[in-house]
């Protein structure tokens, strides 16, 4: 028989059995804890760092957005707030006279990231899109990137393609004017507004054929001084003058317009249709006159179909002469990609047009109509608007006068000597060559082709800072071979501008008004009335053309100073990046 004894020892023995057990656990618990907690720790870290990043990416697109927005004339509020795939960005703008402050925060999961942009007006040209294509659109292909944002005017067919920005397409404007007055040439009289309160603004009624979409304008005009930019406005009738409601309006912008007479094309960022046979009007506003900075259209009394005025938009019209202008409706519309299959083109950021096939798309998706993509159609924006490209051929003569006040010369071959030139005219071809490289000190206009090729260079000089530098050629734009146009200096560059129309002109055989493969360096291309092709794994900032093709794993790596470049003779930057801080 067990004694108390006996039992308060085996009750004891028992306790000390559970006591142990208890701290063995514990022990158990802490090193899974110290195991465990870096694990926790760096989940934790992982995930701000992932929503900082998308913060930061979030942020990156509002100024994007923001900068597009002042460019192109829309509507900026002092304070508006974007919901985006990557988090939410707000943007606070300040304006004071032609300078904006703004601030944005993106913010996603309680993290946020800010940064802050001064920008002013500038006057002169701007290449916002690493591609922009105008009626005839563009097609990407055979692994080719777009490292930025791309535009077109018509149809962008992009098959085994990526483009890490947004990418847009237009409804294409009809490749004739529903309305013309544009004989002879030069104009037989002129009107001069801006210039006085009685002549501030300018008006021409007119009536369109068809109810098809409003597109874009273009006015015969050239300006003395430095006047600010226009508003052009379409309005009714009232009693044979301008309705003073508007029914649409955009910016004419006044870098595109220079001393000489050129075509000016404004775009309308909204397509509105008109009552065929139905009056209406075209009216070029200014908030001031100047009698020092003002504007003059090129007029006759040819135009049957409307009259001319001059006054003030909101107060009296007195009679004038027509003026020289076409106006254009709306033509096909336009489409995004084309495969059969979801991914044959890769878009990380949005994507706007009336239809959109075969597309993976990291942000929204702006459709009518899309087939094989990864996402449905955000139907609330309809179709996109045209866009102007960044100068105008009243620009690109300014180049030419500004080469030709250096003298001429005849057709000219640069080899393994080197050599400078500029500004100057060039009556021939332009040959570099053999290794050869040929320093610009102005820009050059040439009447014939330009051929960069067999280790060719072009170059500008170390003074020209963050300068830039055209070559104007009426011909064949060719660089091939290791042929390299690029500056040394960061914000430099070497603009390569065709007036040809190739490949659809007499003489062009299979060639495009521009044909870059391989590398190119610092340079910005442009065949606004031609194509420009870009194969053989070339290396570009930034190309428009009348239409783009981009093939053979082509890089077009878009850089921001060309949205504002300075040059040393002719038009500068549009806008001005003062200044960008990130924090």
């Amino acid at each position: 028989m067990r004694s108390m004894k006996d039992f308060k020892q085996s009750h004891e023995g028992g306790y000390v059995v559970l006591l142990n057990t208890l701290i063995f656990i514990a022990i158990i618990l802490a090193l899974l804890f110290g195991a465990l907690s870096p694990l926790f720790s760096y989940r934790a870290t992982a995930k701000g760092l992932l929503s900082s990043k998308q913060a930061y990416l979030a942020t990156q697109s509002a100024s994007a957005e923001a900068f597009y927005r002042i460019k192109t004339g829309r509507t900026l509020p002092s304070s508006v707030t974007l919901a985006l795939t990557s988090g939410t960005s707000t943007i606070t703008t300040t304006t004071n006279g032609n300078n904006r402050s703004i601030s944005i925060t993106g913010t996603k999961d309680g993290y946020d990231r800010s940064m802050q942009m001064a920008i002013s007006t500038g006057s002169g040209i701007d290449f916002n899109y690493g591609l922009q294509a105008g009626t005839d659109g563009m097609s990407i292909n055979g692994g080719s990137t777009i490292n930025g944002n791309i535009y077109s005017n018509s149809s962008i067919n992009a098959i085994s393609a990526t483009i890490t920005g947004s990418a847009v397409a237009a409804d294409s404007a009809a490749l004739t004017a529903d309305q013309t007055n544009e004989t002879p040439l030069p104009p037989p009289t002129s009107t001069t507004f801006r210039n006085a309160a009685a002549t501030q603004d300018f008006a021409q009624s007119f009536r369109v054929t068809s109810d098809a979409p409003i597109n874009k304008v273009q006015f015969y005009m050239r300006k003395t001084g430095a006047p600010a930019n226009a508003t052009v406005i379409i309005a009714a009738n009232n009693a044979g003058s301008p309705n003073n409601t508007a029914i649409t309006s955009a910016t004419l912008n006044a870098s595109l317009v220079t001393t000489s007479y050129g075509w000016i094309e404004v775009v309308f960022p909204t397509s509105i249709s008109l009552i065929p046979g139905t009056t209406y009007w075209l009216i070029i506003q200014n908030g001031a006159t100047s009698a020092s900075a003002n504007y003059t259209i090129g007029t006759n009394t040819a135009y049957a179909n409307g009259t001319g005025r001059v006054g003030r938009y909101g107060g009296s019209w007195t009679a004038t002469n027509d003026a020289y202008f076409r106006l254009f409706t709306g033509g096909i519309a336009s489409t995004i990609g084309g495969a059969a299959y979801v991914g044959g083109v890769n878009i990380g950021g949005q994507a706007w047009a009336t239809n959109v096939r075969g597309a993976s798309v990291t942000g929204s998706l702006f459709c009518i109509n899309g087939t094989n993509n990864n996402k449905a159609c955000n139907t609330t924006r309809g179709a996109a608007p045209s866009e102007g490209l960044p100068f105008s051929d009243a620009n690109i003569q300014a180049w030419k006068d500004a080469a030709a006040a250096g003298g001429s010369q005849g057709a000219t071959t640069i080899g393994f000597a080197g050599g400078t030139l500029g500004p100057r005219v060039i009556n021939g071809n332009l040959t570099v060559n053999g290794g050869g490289t040929l320093t610009l000190t102005g820009p050059l206009w040439v009447t014939g082709n330009v051929t960069i090729t067999s280790g060719g260079r072009l170059r500008l000089p170390p003074g020209y800072g963050v300068n830039s530098e055209s070559i104007v050629s009426d011909g064949i734009v060719t660089i091939s071979g290791g042929g390299s146009v690029g500056s040394g200096t960061n914000g430099s560059y070497l603009f390569i501008v065709s007036t040809s129309k190739c490949p659809d002109d007499v003489g062009c055989g299979s060639n495009s008004a521009i044909n870059i493969s391989g590398g190119a360096g610092a340079i910005a291309a442009s065949a606004q009335w031609g194509n420009v092709a870009l194969s053989g794994g070339a290396a570009i900032n930034a190309v428009v053309g009348n239409s783009i093709t981009v093939t053979g794993g082509t890089t077009v790596t878009y850089d921001q100073g060309l949205a504002s470049p300075s040059f040393q003779s002719g038009p500068s930057g549009g806008y001005n990046l003062d200044s960008w801080i990130e924090n």
